[in-house]
């Protein structure tokens, strides 16, 4: 009998396993397809390899501005994705091999719990397996609307448009949330026409809808066209009709990009077997990721609220230490999220829309990204914003960001956010000179 049984090798699951482990615990690991989840093979890395291509071949095409001169440019995008590909099958030998190191079994196959009582009991393969406890780390799907026609239309998810060997002449995403925008980036820097349909008053619901607006004006002045509050009614092989408050439209569509988001994954899990208690679309946990059944957990897109990769390898650490009898809990209050689009846009902690719609007070300090010598310097004829949000005490409670390189900006806001940093205590951190974080020294300083 195994100390832990994990179904799902995603970065939820494969941080779990290997954190068990390193504890001395026996543990026997399920993935049906390949090691690391959709975010190694279907999403964060492959779009992020993509996405840098695109990236360095936007600033080929700018470099003029800093006193280079190119006489031939071009891109190769199937050489692009098989670089791609490359990157994707280097990462997953690292996790099989962090998995035979620390002597993590891995079954390859669809599991079921099959009883849970003082221990569980699992199939796979027609095979029992028995453990102590089990964790769910089953990830997510892609959500299908019921769009009129869309049964009988050829479209791509963020799966399929990874897979391509050329550029589509022109593309439409249905869905202007991350996966739309990132895709949206990465077409249009390669010269696709893309037009993103969105139902939402602004792009990308959740993130500050400031930031939003900023980013919709951005790609708008780079060819692509938006239509926000806009519902989708049908589609064709040929044209995506949607209607707007000004009444219905028609979009010739060369290809179609469906991006309205993902649910979490409970097919087959033989969870009729177990009632576990649900929340919204997916399993309900408390703060040490426990489930109703104490010797079962859930981390990560299974229990439907924060479906990010980090967050999941953080949920599992905090499972673990659970399992163990460390006392830990899960904090959702300093997760960040970024959107690799170009410029990349990050936040962390409390918007400002929310705040304001739960009539909470609060103070905002925010500054041009250009007050930072360092992003002038390498962003010429760019902008952006740093937006930090304190609360009565002074503490930050939220941090939002447009402009290269937020993504790797935003960790130091969620760092003060977990540590409850006020105003004063912030600013006596001591940035690099020049460095783009200095951006947040500044915006301190404003307020």
């Amino acid at each position: 009998m195994f100390d832990l049984a994990i179904i799902g090798g995603g970065p939820a699951g494969y941080t779990a396993a290997e954190r068990a482990a390193q504890r001395g615990l026996t543990v026997v690991l399920f993935e049906k397809k390949q090691l690391g989840g959709v975010c190694l093979n279907e999403g964060c890395i492959p779009t992020k390899t993509l996405l840098y291509s695109a990236k360095l071949y936007q600033n080929a095409q700018t470099s003029s501005k800093y006193g280079i001169t190119l006489d031939l440019l071009a891109f190769d995008y199937e050489k692009i994705v098989a670089r791609k590909n490359k990157i994707v099958r280097k990462l997953n030998a690292g996790i099989r091999a962090k998995m035979s190191e620390n002597n993590i079994t891995v079954i390859n196959g669809e599991a079921a719990i099959k009883k849970a009582t003082t221990h569980i009991e699992i199939v796979c393969n027609n095979e029992l397996i028995e453990a102590k406890n089990l964790i769910l780390a089953t990830g997510s799907s892609h959500v299908i609307p019921p769009i009129k026609g869309l049964d009988s239309t050829s479209f791509w998810t963020n799966t399929e448009a990874l897979e391509i060997k050329s550029v589509p002449e022109s593309l439409v995403i249905i869905g202007g949330g991350v996966i739309g925008l990132e895709f949206a980036g990465l077409f249009n820097t390669f010269g696709t026409t893309v037009t993103v349909i969105e139902m939402a008053p602004e792009i990308l619901p959740g993130i500050d809808s400031e930031i939003a607006t900023l980013l919709r004006t951005e790609y708008a002045k780079k060819g692509i066209t938006f239509h926000i509050n806009a519902q989708v009614q049908e589609v064709t092989n040929q044209n995506v009709i949607f209607a707007t408050s000004e009444g219905t439209e028609s979009i010739a569509a060369n290809q179609i990009l469906l991006s309205v988001g993902r649910q979490p994954y409970l097919e087959n899990l033989g969870l009729e077997s177990v009632l576990l208690e649900r929340f919204h679309k997916g399993v309900a946990v408390n703060l040490h990721m426990q489930t109703s059944h104490p010797h079962i957990y859930a981390i990560g897109d299974i229990t439907g609220f924060s479906m990010l990769a980090h967050t999941a390898s953080r949920e599992a650490e905090v499972a673990i230490n659970h399992l163990l009898g460390i006392d830990d809990e899960m904090n959702y209050g300093a997760v960040p999220a970024v959107i690799y689009t170009n410029p990349e846009v990050a936040g962390v902690g409390a918007t400002e829309d929310a705040l304001k719609a739960k009539g909470n007070k609060y103070q905002v300090a925010k500054l041009p990204m250009t007050f930072s010598g360092r992003f002038v310097a390498e962003n010429e004829g760019g902008n952006g914003l740093c937006k930090l949000i304190f609360n009565e005490q002074q503490q930050l409670i939220g941090a939002h960001m447009i402009g290269n390189p937020a993504s790797e900006l935003i960790a130091i806001a969620a760092l003060a956010i977990e540590q409850e940093l006020t105003l004063e205590q912030f600013k006596k951190l001591i940035f690099p000179h020049p460095s783009v974080g200095e951006i947040f020294k500044e915006t301190l300083f404003s307020l």
